[in-house]
């Protein structure tokens, strides 16, 4: 894994007590209340990309048989809890959730229930009325309808693979409110220039993610 020392071996895990995932959600409540504190205007929910809230969802990393697994709602309580915590320490207009139905990220499986997990979890988090959900997209078109249809507040949509031909296409059919760019953005940061003057993007160097120097950082070059 990445650290501020180098690359350091993944530690073998192990399933948290019940005790400790209580704890967590409140640790979760009082990250997202310091945060206001020290200024931001809202915090966004990591539920994506293999990180703690998927550990839950994937029934590749999650066996329990307790009320945090085995059934799509257990599956889902974690992820839940942490949203109803951080909604009511913060307020749910500061509130928002990131999702990556499907990736299959460090070995990260949701299963053959997995679309159907995600669609249970958006009508759940729907009656919370968060800021926005945010969905890192995998190529299920019919469960992103399904969630832009489930869900009534802001969607906002990041397709890591979009080519720059379909920029804005997802708010111009309605599939989104907002579309989000990750890499695009931190390669160009005339972005927004670029495209209106239909110039050629930076590609973003890769070798530089996950910390180090200003190189591949701040120092892409603009017009």
């Amino acid at each position: 894994m990445f650290t501020a020392t180098g690359m350091q071996d993944i530690p073998t895990p192990r399933a948290l007590s019940v005790e400790e995932i209580h704890q967590t959600v409140q640790d979760f409540r009082h990250a997202a209340k310091c945060a206001i504190e020290a200024g931001a205007d809202g915090v966004e929910i990591h539920g994506a990309n293999a990180y703690l809230i998927q550990q839950f969802l994937a029934t590749s990393a999650n066996t329990r048989t307790d009320a945090y697994g085995g059934s799509i709602e257990n599956r889902a309580r974690f992820a839940i809890e942490i949203a109803k915590a951080i909604a009511e320490e913060i307020g749910a207009d500061r509130t928002g959730i990131r999702f990556s139905p499907g990736t299959t990220l460090w070995g990260i499986d949701e299963g053959a229930d997995g679309p159907e997990l995600y669609r249970y979890l958006i009508t759940e988090l729907d009656k919370l009325h968060l800021s926005y959900v945010h969905i890192m997209d995998q190529g299920n078109e019919a469960l992103l309808g399904d969630i832009r249809r489930l869900w009534t507040g802001k969607l906002i949509l990041n397709r890591p693979s979009r080519p720059r031909e379909n920029i804005g296409a997802d708010v111009t059919n309605g599939l989104a409110d907002m579309e989000a760019y990750g890499q695009m953005i931190l390669a160009n940061p005339d972005f927004l220039a670029r495209l209106k003057a239909d110039a050629p993007l930076n590609n973003a160097d890769h070798s530089s993610f996950f910390g180090g120097s200003e190189a591949g950082y701040t120092d892409y070059p603009t017009l």
